[in-house]
């Protein structure tokens, strides 16, 4: 198991008491693939540098956790292709 930090950009589209359903998806998929979750960080709804799409602002996450590299992958492929989240940046963590 490697350790992983993602960040995540969440539409803000979602309200933001429902950006934990968002965050729970991506835990609960750690958990279920073997991983642990370390911490998980809701940083608020920020202004954006610049425009995705047409979108201005959004609500950040920053989770911290263990996955197997294979899965890792699928999780960022899931992100990638998910409407929810906007932007995702996955870091391997030494």
């Amino acid at each position: 198991m490697r350790n992983y930090e993602l960040v995540m950009l969440v539409s803000p589209e979602i309200a933001d008491d429902q950006v934990n359903t968002v965050v729970e998806k991506v835990t609960s998929y750690v958990t279920t693939h073997g991983g642990k979750v370390a911490e998980v960080k809701p940083w608020g709804r920020r202004r954006l540098a610049y425009h995705i799409g047409n979108f201005q602002e959004a609500s950040y996450v920053q989770a911290n956790f263990a996955l197997d590299p294979k899965d890792a992958k699928q999780l960022q492929g899931d992100l990638q292709i998910s409407e929810q989240v906007i932007r995702h940046l996955m870091l391997t963590l030494d």
